[in-house]
């Protein structure tokens, strides 16, 4: 078999571009979408269908994680509470019944295969790039939470990617920028980040996705656990039992392609255990036929072997005819313009149940609400959150110069942050302020407007929407989410008497 069999490009574009059409019929595995190739569901379902067409057994992928992540809500943010607030909730129902709605949602869309749930333990609260997409810091929780999101999104026909094995939660650095190190013990690793894995292949997902960490534990100081045997074929195949398909996180990462390019990192991946390769975004003719020609390289130098790849695009294929009888499977649009009209009714009281909240506080009366912009996670995008997502007005605040000259320690750069910081206060209205941000303790220059409005304005109140700091010193409320639907509920909460 062709290495095509095992390559999964993004593009450019709302349609299917020739090139990748040609791509499909010689036995290219699929597809992933992004946000930028998708602008409706009638649209969508057509590109969806000219894929299949070229391809019927074609890979249609998506990260739609049913939160803050969010491909097909891109435009407006996602309509379902995310995994931080459904394990707060702690309803394995509920959660079984977001998991089933994102599958349909999909497969209206003509989409078989989902790159989530997030089953990371988040025990590192300043992580980057986990944070509010795991359902909490317990690895007991989340397994129990992966397994019924798993579970209800199988059923539903579409395939998940449980991820990032073998665990992304005790970070505190982004794989897409770095390659970060997990310094956990085999102990550790067997109590905390392996649990989720094995709840979510007894609960039948059908791919698992690699992570771009190293886990020396597991293995070598600087191996990539998508770069190691020892990680995808000792840990994964041989002890955890998995039999499906492993997928690669995208390898235009820095964490899997910064030191050796795209290329040779798809013959790395390949030679470790990965089966399907998520190249990126934005890709092209020529990149693919760059992998193909390394990839060979590889074999006739016999770092690589041509069964690796044989048995690799084997998996693919028999994992796509078996989508192609239940994606689209006679699934239909929404009878309205929008995908919401699929999602399931999560009444706002449910999810302001998952708010923490210190005793004691409420936004005082005329406050103005402002939206604090920090640096996108690359996952997450520049999709709508909170509550400019959900309708309400709010006043925006960049973060960016903030506290930024602080770090560097001297007086003068303390000094020029401290100005930035009351020249943002001064163009805000008089009075107090609801302040909303995500991780607030991990950016700086939020950190010293929070500080400098609560002297400054009586009644100022900071709210948190990502991950708080365990002493939620800058969360006065935490949402654990910044999705749409919570957005709303917020909005809920701060109109309530």
């Amino acid at each position: 078999m062709s290495v095509l069999g095992t390559l999964l490009p993004g593009f450019v574009g709302t349609t299917l571009p020739d090139w990748l059409d040609a791509r499909l019929r010689d036995g290219l595995a699929g597809v992933c979408l992004f946000g930028e190739n998708i602008v409706d569901p009638a649209q969508t379902r057509a590109l969806t269908d000219a894929i299949r067409a070229a391809n019927p057994r074609a890979i249609i992928a998506i990260d739609e994680e049913g939160g803050d992540v969010t491909r097909l809500h891109a435009a407006t943010g996602a309509p379902f509470p995310g995994n931080a607030v459904l394990g707060r909730l702690d309803d394995a129902d509920l959660t079984g019944a977001v998991g089933a709605a994102v599958a349909h949602e999909l497969a209206a869309a003509g989409v078989n295969l989902n790159f989530a749930p997030d089953v990371d333990v988040n025990s590192n609260p300043d992580n980057p790039v986990i944070g509010v997409r795991s359902f909490g810091a317990d690895a007991p929780l989340v397994s129990r939470h992966s397994s019924a999101w798993i579970a209800a999104h199988e059923a539903a026909g579409v395939a998940v990617s449980a991820k990032h094995f073998p665990g992304h939660g005790d970070t505190a650095q982004d794989s897409h920028l770095a390659l970060p190190i997990v310094e956990a013990t085999r102990d550790e690793l067997d109590a905390r980040e392996l649990p989720p894995f094995v709840a979510s292949i007894a609960a039948g997902a059908r791919t698992i996705m690699s992570s771009h960490i190293v886990v020396p534990a597991l293995d070598g100081p600087e191996t990539p656990a998508t770069f190691s045997r020892a990680v995808l074929d000792d840990l994964l195949r041989s002890r955890l039992g998995f039999q499906g398909v492993v997928v690669s996180d995208a390898l235009d990462m820095a964490g899997a392609s910064g030191e050796v390019g795209i290329p040779r990192a798809a013959a790395l991946a390949l030679d470790a255990g990965c089966d399907l390769l998520c190249i990126g975004t934005r890709n092209t003719d020529e990149q693919l036929s760059l992998i193909a020609a390394a990839v060979d390289a590889a074999i006739a130098r016999g770092e690589l072997d041509r069964t690796r790849v044989d048995d690799a695009a084997a998996r693919v294929a028999a994992l796509g005819t078996a989508l192609a009888a239940t994606v689209p499977g006679g699934a239909e649009l929404p009878a309205e313009g929008g995908w919401s009209a699929a999602a399931p009714p999560v009444p706002a009281e449910r999810i302001r149940d998952a708010f923490e909240v210190k005793p004691g506080v409420r936004p005082a009366e005329g406050a103005t609400l402002v939206s604090i912009e920090t640096t996108v996670n690359i996952a997450v995008g520049h999709s709508p959150w909170g509550v400019a997502a959900a309708g309400g007005a709010v006043t925006p605040v960049s973060a960016a110069g903030l506290g930024a000259g602080a770090d560097a320690g001297s007086a003068a750069a303390s000094t020029a942050a401290s100005t930035a910081v009351r020249d943002a206060l001064a163009a805000l209205p008089d009075g107090p302020l609801v302040l909303i941000g995500k991780d607030n303790h991990r950016h700086e220059g939020v950190r010293e407007l929070i500080d400098a409005a609560r002297a400054e304005r009586p009644g100022t109140i900071a709210i948190d929407m990502g991950w708080p700091s365990p002493d939620r010193a800058y969360a006065d409320v935490a949402t654990f989410g910044a999705s749409r639907i919570v957005g709303a509920a917020l909005l809920d909460w701060l109109a309530a008497p």
